[in-house]
């Protein structure tokens, strides 16, 4: 095992858990709201989070942050303006990082967005899902399609250039057509970058329970491959299984986690990947996930950490790496786990026999059936 160096950035992820209501497909750690939202206590709570992992940054300034749920929205821009400032005071936050708010395209919600520009969030990420009132109906949502539009109007307005819409397809009952014409209307927006998925039926969830009916397997592929052809039209690069981007507008956060990067995570729920130097270990940590634990006093913030063993880091690697359109080079692998490239080869060799990747310039680049049966190839790993 060579020594990881300790050059691996590292970003920071803060969860907000409450939601004004569950959706019906959601498996995140969210939670309708009951009674009124204790913002100042749990924004003390997360203060004091990130002080007890202040050592697990090693020295490192903070590239990125995400503040994710749940709907983060649903808190005020003083409270995010406090907390920005404690971090401040133990950390240093790059001067160019990029830092995301996860928002809902609510009233409230909307009239806040100035306050987030201006205390230095610079990227917003607007959950619509549809542009159609009654899939939005259908999914669960608490707005209408009318809202979603003034929302991106409105982040916009607050001086948002840089922001993403999250859209899904292959809805129950959904057509081709309808499908696309979502597509069309999150377009016509000129978002920076567009987070396109399909609807999938967690475990856990009230839609596996009571499960919708969705377009069979060859509507969705349609769907998906005239989809990537319009947005291919409009300069929407495909840099990630459900993530395009225009020009240089990747989502630099979720890079570092794709790329194996370290990340702290605070919050009810919340996960951590670190890279111990001095111990050459890497470790996975996540916190307790019910708000109430999380805000009692008299219990640890952290649930549990583990360490990746040696055997686990080559699929836990390219869980994340082979996610990416663009190729990942050994080097990579390499800085990122400490291993030598060599104990790949194998998977390499029955990967490559089964036309899922080719090895170019000492880098995987995988093609296109590899991205279509990712699955069957990290079973390889």
């Amino acid at each position: 095992m060579k020594t990881i160096q300790n050059t691996i950035p590292i970003s920071l992820y803060i969860h907000t858990p409450w939601c004004i209501k569950k959706c019906p497909y959601c498996d995140f750690n969210s939670h309708a709201l009951k009674g009124n939202l204790p913002e100042t206590t749990y924004i003390e709570a997360l203060i004091s989070d990130f002080h007890e992992q202040v050592p697990l940054l090693q020295g490192r300034n903070i590239q990125s942050i995400f503040i994710g749920g749940g709907t983060p929205s649903l808190l005020t821009p003083e409270s995010y303006d406090n907390l920005f400032h404690a971090l401040r005071k133990m950390a240093t936050i790059s001067d160019d990082a990029e830092i995301t708010m996860e928002a809902n395209p609510g009233t409230v919600e909307q009239q806040r967005f100035l306050g987030y520009r201006q205390l230095g969030i610079n990227r917003i990420s607007i959950g619509i899902q549809s542009f159609q009132d009654n899939q939005l109906k259908k999914l669960g949502r608490i707005h209408n399609a009318a809202e979603a539009l003034k929302a991106i109007d409105t982040a916009k307005a607050a001086g948002f250039s840089n922001f993403n819409i999250d859209l899904m397809f292959g809805l129950p009952q959904q057509s081709v057509e309808d499908g696309l014409y979502d597509l069309h209307t999150a377009i016509a927006c000129h978002p920076s970058h567009l987070s396109w998925y399909q609807l999938t039926l967690e475990p856990n969830t009230y839609f596996d329970k009571f499960p919708p009916t969705l377009p069979d397997d060859d509507a969705i592929w349609s769907l998906q491959t005239e989809g990537q052809k319009l947005l291919t039209e409009h300069a929407y690069q495909q840099y990630e299984v459900s993530a395009y981007a225009q020009e240089n507008r990747q989502c630099h956060h979720n890079l570092n986690y794709w790329e194996f990067g370290d990340y702290l995570g605070i919050g009810a729920g919340a996960h951590g990947k670190i890279t111990d130097f001095h111990k050459q270990k890497i470790m996975r940590r996540w916190n307790v996930k019910n708000p109430r634990d999380y805000l009692n006093a008299e219990k640890e913030f952290m649930a549990n950490q583990t360490i990746v063993c040696a055997e686990e880091l080559p699929l836990e690697f390219m869980m994340n790496a082979l996610r990416l359109r663009k190729s990942t080079s050994f080097d990579l692998f390499t800085h990122r786990t400490g291993l030598s490239a060599d104990i790949l080869q194998p998977a390499i060799k029955s990967a490559s026999e089964e036309n899922l990747l080719e090895v170019h310039n000492n880098a995987i680049q995988l093609t296109e059936n590899g991205h279509r049966y990712l699955n069957n190839l990290l079973n390889l790993f």
